[in-house]
């Protein structure tokens, strides 16, 4: 396999410029997983991975992994524990790095399913932990409206791979989708800072049902709490005004789980 040591190298430069733009990312319809974890998470996924970079000492510790990779990816190449540390978004890189094809494929909400709704998130953190916490408690699906990049190295990290296997529907019109939703027959809900909305642990989730996560500042907007209907929030017994978007919608799926 052939071995990239200069960090010049017009391909380098290209992986680098998807994982620091969002609007590289956008525009080649691609992005880079790094490390071992995330990097070989996606042979399990319905992601197929279009370059595999990884360094001599990382193909030697993970080399089971390795040779699986290798097999799948389109191409692949080691590199130079220097050029590893230029890719790095990380404190300490692990040495493997694989781009992505981004799907093409819309999902849409499905009947009997329950769904997570994030309604402008901008902290990739928030995002990634929130999709792993419903991939781990069962929830169907996340819809994402007006939120940060999912393929965010942050957002990547947080979910822990969960991204890759969770379907994620992005939403152009937030409002649009909670109406053909009611109209579907689900429940839809607004989790909200407010000691009047009904108490989340009192509520009977039905078998088809969305719970909306607002934005970290302003929460969720006034139109699509409208749309929604029926708000919903978790009541605190200190003088905490909120909760962290992240713990709240980890709240609110496992109220929507019992």
């Amino acid at each position: 396999m052939e071995k990239i040591t200069g960090r010049n190298n017009e391909l380098i430069k290209h992986v680098k410029k998807l994982f620091v733009s969002r609007r590289e990312r956008m525009q080649q319809g691609r992005f880079v997983l790094e490390g071992a974890r995330l990097s070989f998470d996606v042979l399990n996924s319905p992601y197929n991975p279009e370059l595999f970079l990884i360094t001599e000492k990382a193909a030697k510790k993970f080399e089971k992994q390795y040779k699986e990779m290798i097999k799948t990816a389109g191409s692949a190449y080691f590199i130079s524990e220097d050029i590893a540390d230029k890719l790095s978004e990380t404190e300490n890189t692990q040495g493997v790095f694989c781009v992505c094809r981004m799907q093409n494929t819309p999902y849409g909400i499905e009947a009997n399913k329950k769904y997570i709704a994030l309604d402008s998130l901008q902290d990739p953190a928030n995002l990634g932990a929130i999709i792993r916490t419903a991939e781990a408690l069962g929830i169907d699906g996340a819809i994402c409206f007006n939120c940060c990049d999912i393929y965010n190295p942050k957002a990547l990290r947080a979910s822990m791979g969960s991204i890759l296997r969770l379907p994620v529907i992005l939403s152009e019109n937030l409002v649009e989708d909670i109406e053909k939703a009611k109209k579907s027959g689900f429940g839809v809900f607004a989790a909200v800072p407010d000691k009047n909305a009904a108490d989340i642990t009192k509520i009977d989730f039905p078998a088809s049902s969305v719970c909306i996560i607002g934005n970290e500042g302003n929460g969720i907007s006034e139109a699509v709490k409208a749309a929604a209907g029926q708000l919903v929030t978790i009541h605190m017994l200190g003088r905490a005004e909120s909760l962290n978007a992240s713990m709240a919608g980890a709240i609110a799926m496992w109220e929507m789980m019992r």
